[in-house]
């Protein structure tokens, strides 16, 4: 059974001296904070000391809003006028976010370079992953990178160990990439290796679940929470790709007081941060590349260069290398977009400013 909302405390709800002291000017207006726990289109559900409430954003929020990311999403905490007899609000103001998961827009226009906010405030990412056919380290990197950038701890659920009989080994090519993250192992249909992560289902804790879709994230949150509250979907055989039964991101509280945010399958994971995350996700790279006969090498046809030395003999695997160099030129153009995107909203600022 889920928490009863209607008890429930600010600090119940992951409230702390970070937001308090954000949220000062608007309690001096007389709004109240409430933390987002659901949305659907552009109505919101969220939680406050007057319990539950539901309401839209005001006409001059949407005014002065230019980016997606800063429009409220499930885990903001918000400044909002509400009524605790009819249950209705309106968002004034959204509160800086204390931990943020990103991932660059997907879109067909390479002009669109903006920020998606998968979830915000948590504290725990769950990465899931199914260790029937969807298993893809690459794909896992990507995963990690964003949840370096998001200022949140993570941990690893592989998913479906009873569908795989190579379980070490794929322990084994995750430890090459990250040799300290937390690793568990579980079938959340058969109930079975969940016990290990209950330990992070803390009062007051958020965590979020991101994986493709068809890893049992669903199923994961139907057994902590101990009903089937999230709809799950069954998986194609030939190639373990779900149907995106979660299609909306939703908070829920379990009955010991945790939270969880229920996130939809993601297909694809643009990268969203700097270059020096991807460092420290590639500190054998980066180690190996000091190591060249020159500073400037390019590790093409230079001599005695060591990213080369290291992938002749088999210390460096030449898909790692590889991953490497798409997510660095990836981020590159990222940050070549966002220098030239600030440039041309200075100029329009300045513009409306008449400032020519």
């Amino acid at each position: 059974m889920t928490f009863n909302f209607y008890i429930m405390e600010l600090e119940e709800l992951g409230w702390s001296v970070f937001f308090e002291e954000a949220f000062q000017n608007y309690h001096d207006m007389g709004f109240i904070p409430a933390r987002i726990t659901a949305q659907h289109a552009n109505l919101y559900t969220a939680m406050s000391e007057h319990g539950e409430l539901e309401g839209k954003v005001t006409g001059k929020f949407r005014f002065n809003t230019t980016e997606r990311s800063d429009f409220p999403i499930v885990g903001d905490w918000v400044a909002v006028k509400g009524n605790g007899v009819t249950g209705k609000m309106s968002i004034h103001g959204l509160l800086p976010r204390r931990t943020a998961l990103e991932r660059k827009v997907a879109s067909n226009l390479d002009l669109i370079t903006e920020a998606q906010i998968i979830s915000s405030n948590i504290d725990i990412i769950f990465i899931v992953l199914g260790l029937d056919l969807d298993f893809n380290i690459r794909r896992l990197e990507r995963y990690m990178f964003a949840a370096k950038e998001s200022g949140a701890s993570s941990i690893i659920i592989m998913n479906k160990f009873d569908l795989c009989a190579g379980v070490d080994d794929k322990i084994e090519a995750i430890r090459k990439i990250d040799t300290d993250i937390p690793i568990h192992v579980t079938s959340a249909l058969g109930k079975e290796g969940l016990d290990a992560i209950q330990e992070y289902l803390r009062p007051a804790i958020t965590i979020s679940l991101v994986g493709s879709s068809g890893v049992g994230k669903s199923t994961i949150i139907n057994t902590l929470l101990g009903e089937e509250k999230q709809r799950t979907g069954a998986v194609r055989e030939h190639d373990s790709h779900g149907r995106h039964v979660t299609t909306n991101r939703e908070l829920m509280i379990l009955e010991n007081g945790a939270m969880v945010i229920d996130n939809p399958g993601i297909r694809e994971l643009g990268l969203w941060g700097d270059e020096s995350t991807l460092g420290s996700m590639f500190e054998d790279i980066e180690a190996l590349a000091t190591q060249c006969k020159f500073n400037d090498c390019r590790h093409r046809t230079e001599p005695k260069c060591a990213i080369k030395q290291a992938l002749e003999i088999g210390d460096l695997e030449q898909e790692r290398y590889d991953d490497y160099k798409k997510m660095q030129r990836e981020l590159f153009i990222l940050a070549r977009k966002k220098d030239q995107r600030a440039r041309i909203r200075s100029k329009e600022i300045k513009k409306m400013n008449g400032n020519n």
